[in-house]
Order: C-alpha cells, then structure tokens, then sequence
C-alpha cells in the first residue's frame, strides 16, 4: 500500500479505518522532521502530505516553504483566529477526542514551525531578516503570548487577547497539537539565538547604507545589539539608519516599562498632608453623608456646611537609586532593558538615579540616565568582568545608606570573587538596599554564578533571577 493511501486509511471497500487520521497527522509530522533535519525534500512524504492538507480543506499554501505565514493569512483571513493559541493546552473534553481537529493543527503547526525552525545557510537580506520575525511572531501567537514576548522584544508581557482575531484557545476543538507551551522558558532564548544568528548572517553594513533597505529592517533585540557592538565601525547614512533602529527599538520598549512601572505599586497616602481643596479631589459621598442632618424635608434641599476631600499625596522620602550593570558581552539584553528602566525612574520625582555600566573599566554614565538612546551609544559591549572597579565607583555614592538602593545586574562571573562580595556585603549591612539581579530580560532566563547565588541567598539578599516585572515591583516599592 503507498504512503498516500495509508494517510487516506481506507479498506478496499472504501470504509473509513478507525486510525487513518491518526496517520494522516503522522506524516504531517514526518514531514517537518525530515524538512527541519535535511533541505533536500522528500518526494513521498510531500505528496503525501499535500493529499492531507487537500483534503482536510486546508490551502497547499502551507506546506510551501517559500510562502510566510503572513502570506497564508494574507490569502486566507480565516486561518488568522485557529493560529492563535494554537500550541496551548485545553481543558480535556469529554468523550472521545476529535482526531480531525487533530490533524488540522498539526498542519498548521507544522506550518509555523517549519518556517521559524528552518532557516537555512548562506547571507540573509533584510527581507528574510523580516519575514522571520513576522513568523516568530506567528510561533509566539500560537503559545499564548504577544509577538516579542519569548525573544526579549517589544511586545510586553501578556498573554495573547482577542484583538485582530487571535484568541487564546486557537479553535477551541480537539487538543493542542504539539503542546509546548509548557517548554516557553526555553523556547524564547531558542528564538532569540536563531534571530542572532539571521542578524550576523545579514551583510548589515551594506544594509545599512541603503536607506531603502534598512527601512525593511525590525528593531530587535538582536539587530540592537549587533548594531550596539558594531557602532564605531559605521558612518554616513550608514551609522544615521543605525541610530534610527536603535531609537526606536528604545521608544518601544521603554513605552512597554513605563506601562509597567505605573501599574506597579504606589507609596502609601500621607494623612499628614491637608488634601487639596480642588474639585477633582471632592468626595461627594463623604460629603454627603456628614451633612444629612441639613436635609430640609420640606424644601427637600440639603444645606452643606463643609466639603470633604480625597487625600491624594503620598509619602515620598527623597531616594537614591544607583544601578550598576554589567555590560560584558553575554549581559547586552540586562544592559539595554536596565539603561532604559534607569531613565524611567530617573523620571519620577525626588528619585535620584545614578547609572554604572562595567566590564574590565567602569563608565559613570550618570550625566546621560534620562536619555537611554545616549547612555547605549556610549556603552561599549563585549569585554571581560571586573566588578570591582565599579563598585570603586558606587560605593562614594552612598550618602544616606537607608535612602539608597543599590541594583547589580551581573551573571556574577567575576575575577575577584571575595573582594567583591564583601563589598557588597558592607553595602547590606550599612542599611542601604542591595538588589543582586541575575538577568532583567523579557524571557526571564539567565545564568548566574553558583557561589554567588548561595553567598546573597545567606545574606539575605536573594538574586532576582526572572521577568524583568520582579525588578520593576521591586523598586516602585522601595522608591515610593
């Protein structure tokens, strides 16, 4: 029997077997394997699966390698909703579960990842470069999150809503297939290696030189930092388009923090403070309720003898916040996400934000913390690590310990391990906050030095380690 008749599964008087979806899901599966792990297309596995994807109604355009997921949808608006959530788990339906349904995720799943996991030798255009994020993006839906979410990118936090179409359940019919959602933490990292490697395989220099070419361009955290490390070798048009992605890449990704610092929690309300007697602040149901004893029944009229009004101050203490980051070549994500947070705080009243970037030197970037588009262009990226030298840097900035905290972004693989643990140490103890950050990336995952995670666990300054939303919590708490 060939392959296409068993994916059709049928007896020879034409009924139906109980497992041909089941096959027919196979070779779908069969066929992204073979396509991730050999270029050279198998003849079988392609007709077969072009029999599937035809008859269960589904355009051929999917199997087509050359086609984006963009281009799918684009042609077919329809399929837009059943990519969105497609790869999340679903509460098990009672009775028997819908193998057809089955077998039109796994086309659509195939689609998706054959175009984000494959990716080819040789140079990458600008095009390419695009049209790869357009399909991370589409990888990113069908998890449940916003496109930039798992790459470290611009797209907040969230998981996926309803808006343009994309749900969070996909079809709602059959289970998920594949489910891997529950690999998210590793996936995001995966992207954003497979995305750096597109950006070094680009001839980026000549793209930038071509205004038309790099206006195809994406910010991503990648491009960001392939454009941070190669910034002193551009010039012209050249190292203007450069700025131009990197500004962007900035305003984005700072709108995203800012949403997140304001949703952060707040100082209490200080009673102390005499409410401002304006109208916004009237609190009428107060009012209200302390003048009833005014009511005149007969003219059915309340005389008011006092207004109330809503305490809106809070208590703020004049704060410190020194930030110190590792710029060393495997922190670039920590160092753009922090120099972009440190300018957001910068911007909050009476807080005081002194910013420290390091490697084997340290720069005092403190005149430039409220711009992060002119504190990056001054970092230098790569390099080894020697903390020592920034905390030679920090420490004479500590006037009033109890009104300072101290954020050290590093993996906290160091030269001078002792030395520099015990300064941070007497930072601990003088009364001044310590906050040991291992990454401050969107995807939360990062690595940190084992001896030093043990030594700020017994101090009791445990390493955040996580979503970028732990530091922001952190700080709003303390600084407000």
């Amino acid at each position: 029997m060939s392959e296409v008749s068993v994916v059709e599964g049928g007896t020879e008087d034409g009924t139906p077997a109980p497992d041909s979806d089941e096959n027919r899901r196979q070779v779908l599966y069969w066929r992204l394997l073979a396509r991730l792990f050999d270029s050279e297309e198998q003849a079988s596995l392609e007709s077969a699966s072009v029999a599937v994807v035809e008859d269960i109604g589904l355009p051929v355009a999917l199997l087509d390698p050359s086609a984006s997921v963009d281009s799918v949808v684009q042609r077919h608006p329809e399929l837009a909703a059943e990519f969105g959530g497609l790869m999340t788990p679903e509460p098990e339906a009672d009775g028997e579960r819908d193998r057809a349904a089955e077998v039109r995720r796994a086309a659509l799943a195939s689609k998706v990842l054959l175009s984000v996991f494959s990716t080819g030798n040789g140079t990458v255009t600008a095009e390419q470069l695009a049209r790869w994020q357009s399909d991370a993006g589409w990888l990113e839906r069908a998890l449940g999150c916003r496109p930039g979410d798992l790459r470290g990118g611009r797209g907040g936090t969230g998981r996926a809503g309803a808006g343009g179409g994309v749900g969070p359940t996909g079809t709602g019919v059959g289970t998920p297939a594949p489910d891997l959602s529950r690999l998210i933490p590793e996936i995001g990292p995966e992207l954003g290696s497979i995305e750096a490697g597109l950006v070094r395989r680009m001839r980026l220099r000549e793209v930038l030189a071509d205004p038309a070419l790099a206006s195809r361009l994406t910010p991503s955290m990648s491009l960001i930092e392939q454009l941070l490390r190669d910034k002193n070798n551009l010039s012209g048009v050249a190292l203007a388009n450069a700025k131009a992605l990197i500004r962007r890449y900035v305003d984005e990704v700072t709108e995203v923090l800012r949403t997140q610092v304001e949703k952060a929690s707040v100082g209490e309300l200080d009673r102390s403070v005499p409410p401002k007697r304006v109208f916004r602040n009237l609190d009428l149901d107060r009012t209200i309720w302390k003048n009833l004893t005014n009511w005149d029944p007969e003219e059915e009229r309340l005389y008011v003898d006092r207004l109330y009004y809503r305490h809106t101050s809070r208590k703020t203490t004049p704060q410190r916040l020194i930030v110190v980051v590792d710029q060393s070549g495997s922190m670039v994500d920590s160092m753009v996400n922090c120099t972009i947070l440190a300018s957001i705080f910068a911007g909050l009243p009476k807080v005081d934000v002194h910013l420290i970037a390091y490697d084997t030197q340290a720069l005092d970037l403190t005149p430039w913390a409220h711009d992060p588009f002119e504190t990056l262009l001054r970092t230098q990226l790569g390099g080894g690590t020697d903390g020592t030298v920034a905390m030679a840097l920090a420490q004479p900035k500590i006037a009033e310990p109890r009104n300072t905290v101290v954020v050290w972004i590093s993996d906290f693989y160091e030269w001078r391990t002792d030395e520099l643990f015990e300064s941070m140490a007497a930072i601990h103890r003088s009364g001044a906050k310590f906050i040991p950050v291992g990454s401050v990336t969107s995807s939360g995952r990062g690595s940190v030095n084992p001896w030093f995670r043990e030594k700020f666990k017994d101090l009791g300054t445990p390493v955040i380690s996580g979503h970028i939303k732990k530091l922001v919590h952190e700080l709003k708490t303390f600084l407000t």
